[in-house]
């Protein structure tokens, strides 16, 4: 039986592996002189934004949410098509999620939408820059601040992508990432903020820390010891190993050859593809230079299910990104109802993201291409 194609995986170098080795025979496995190198060189690669290392991608949501300072009371206006932590983090600390509906071309949160959508309430504007093409970030950046709020931008997928020759990471607020396995790069787990606020840097690097204050000048019993340490506020351990960010920085030196291979794969979909009827590929906005996360394509007249099941019986790992967020029944015992966001809802009944990752074969993109082809008759 032919190999199954999935649609994401990692792709692991013999220097990671001299990376992570390195770090396993050293005197440091968690919180250590790789997390530092592994925060300076994200900061590298996201406009000079200072970087919080975090053990995943939602602890990174949860720690520019608490930085900001979210809770009770207020309001996160974000998007439906994405994965629901982006959501959910907002709302364990208490904040009321609305759903602002998306761009019927990119599935990005719409800014018209999220204009429409705010209110006196609203704290945070969160985007999200789905498949990697950034969302439109001036514009909603100016909703968010009108509105007296700040846009965070949940970049899980976009690390590399750039927004009118502004790297992801320098243009929000504040700025989350994603290093799971089939994104961009990875650390295993992990995940980022990056911010260039000072104070929302030093709470976000607080929070993920428990919450421990060791600055003497803002402890409120300095002169207690040399082991002093307190906590003023509430924080978790969101912290991200030595051994991991190792192979995050070694990932990081990679990035341009991973994007390259993406935009290659991409290219090939679209060129071999556009031909079909019935299929709907990407688009790219003018001024994106998008880092592609996924391939998605649209299948129309209700075809989609009938194409996951025909790719996936072939073995080629399609998959479908996402569920809208208040179609999870978390979401509809708090009295969200479907019908909110009509472009989100068909973008979702109608997205199936083919096979994307740099070590997909030039042999098994041929295969996908196939694959969906002969779905069509073609």
């Amino acid at each position: 039986m032919r190999r199954v194609i999935p649609y994401g995986r990692q792709s692991i170098s013999p220097e990671d592996l001299d990376a992570v080795a390195r770090v396993l025979s050293g005197d440091w496995l968690t919180t250590g002189p790789a997390v530092a190198e592994f925060e300076r060189d994200l900061a590298a690669h996201a406009g000079g934004a200072s970087a919080v290392a975090v053990t995943s991608g939602t602890a990174a949501l949860h720690c520019g949410y608490a930085a900001v300072g979210i809770g009770p009371g207020d309001e996160v206006v974000t998007t439906p098509m994405t994965f629901v932590a982006t959501a959910a983090t907002a709302a364990l600390l208490g904040a009321r999620v609305v759903f602002a509906d998306t761009s019927e071309d990119t599935a990005n949160l719409c800014p018209d939408a999220a204009a429409a959508a705010v209110t006196a309430r609203t704290r945070v504007v969160a985007a999200v820059d789905y498949a990697g093409h950034p969302a439109e970030l001036d514009r909603l950046a100016a909703v968010a601040h009108d509105a007296g709020a700040l846009l965070l931008e949940d970049a899980s997928h976009s690390i590399g992508s750039a927004w009118h020759g502004r790297p992801v990471g320098s243009i929000a607020d504040l700025t989350t990432f994603s290093f799971f396995p089939t994104k961009n790069v990875t650390t295993a787990e992990g995940g980022a903020v990056a911010t260039t606020d000072a104070a929302l840097d030093r709470r976000a690097r607080e929070f993920r820390n428990h919450g421990l204050v060791r600055d003497r000048d803002r402890q409120r019993e300095p002169d207690e010891g040399g082991w002093h340490q307190e906590v003023h506020e509430f924080g978790l351990n969101y912290r991200l190993p030595d051994v991991l960010c190792a192979l995050g920085s070694s990932q990081l030196r990679r990035l341009a050859e991973f994007k390259r291979r993406r935009a290659e794969l991409h290219r090939r979909y679209h060129e071999a593809l556009a031909d079909l009827d019935g299929l709907r590929l990407p688009v790219t906005r003018p001024g994106a230079d998008p880092m592609w996360h996924l391939y998605p394509v649209r299948v129309l007249d209700e075809r989609r299910r009938a194409a996951y099941e025909h790719l996936r019986a072939i073995g080629i790992g399609v998959q479908v990104n996402y569920v809208p967020v208040y179609w999870h029944p978390v979401f509809a015992d708090l009295g969200y109802r479907r019908g909110a966001c009509p472009n989100a809802e068909r973008f979702y009944r109608e997205q199936l993201s083919l096979p994307l990752f740099p070590g997909l074969t030039d042999a098994e993109v041929d295969r996908v291409i196939a694959g969906v082809r002969s779905f069509f008759g073609q």
